[in-house]
């Protein structure tokens, strides 16, 4: 029912800035919510920021500060901007989407994206 394409991951200096993308498709749904997470190699996928309709957002301790998140009214794209990044930030970085149909809003699924790759060098 929902597609994510994320991208904007890369390879960058410590220090450096990215901004990653993550675009949402589908059809006769309502996004409740979006989220990034990050999975680092050999590491648990972690929650790194989320947003939702409403406009309300968390950004997990380790990256508050250096990382914002940001969307459009509907949800449709939302961004991970990052800045002062650091070789802990390297991983995977994930998009997903909380969602409901317009008539059982109460039933929440879940969709994921297949990922970006962030390197940041020391």
């Amino acid at each position: 029912q929902v597609q994510l394409v994320e991208s904007g991951g890369g390879l960058v200096q410590a220090g450096g800035s990215l901004r990653l993308s993550c675009v949402a498709s589908g059809s006769s749904i309502s996004i409740n919510g979006m989220n990034w997470y990050r999975q680092a190699p050999g590491m648990q996928r972690e929650l790194v920021a989320k947003i939702t309709s409403r406009g309300s957002t968390y950004t997990a301790d380790s990256v508050k500060g250096r990382f914002t998140i940001s969307g459009d009214n509907a949800l449709n794209t939302v961004y991970l901007h990052m800045n002062t990044l650091r070789p802990e930030d390297t991983g995977g970085y994930y998009c997903s989407v909380d969602w409901s149909f317009p008539d059982s809003p109460w039933a929440e699924h879940n969709s994921w994206g297949r990922g970006t790759q962030v390197t940041v060098l020391s």
